[in-house]
């Protein structure tokens, strides 16, 4: 275990993706962006039940509410930490939520984005650990 897992009451936190303060992920080392939630956002949200993804090809503004994640608990919209155009949405996800619940930073991935050319400002793992603190 990683000093950002660690540190953030045990969950898995990976060293290569960036973060937002809303459980949100973002790996920008491949081009679509690949975005998701974080496992502490599955564990506060419960099992999905339903997620509303995005028609693909929607245009987005860093901040908009793009995937509407709906668990035994709560409706609970993703915010969008990068503006660009939506390229891809997880259709596995969108027939079997189950699989967000299971592999957020895998299979369970959400969207992708192409992104517009400004940088998006994510958290670190490690910052991202502060936070859950």
């Amino acid at each position: 275990m990683d000093g950002a897992s660690a540190a953030a009451a045990n969950v898995d936190i990976p060293e290569h993706l960036r973060y937002t303060d809303d459980h949100v992920w973002v790996d920008d080392s491949v081009d679509p962006v690949v975005i998701g939630v974080t496992e502490h956002a599955v564990q506060e949200l419960g099992e999905l039940v339903f997620i509303e993804f995005p028609e693909t090809g929607t245009r987005v503004e860093a901040g908009d509410e793009i995937v509407s994640l709906e668990s035994s608990k709560a409706v609970t919209p993703m915010i969008s930490p990068v503006a660009g155009i939506v390229k891809y949405v997880n259709r596995e996800a969108y027939d079997d939520p189950s699989v967000v619940d299971n592999d957020p930073y895998g299979e369970g991935w959400l969207v992708k984005i192409a992104l517009d050319d400004d940088e998006p400002d994510l958290l670190t793992a490690e910052e991202y650990a502060k936070v859950l603190q």
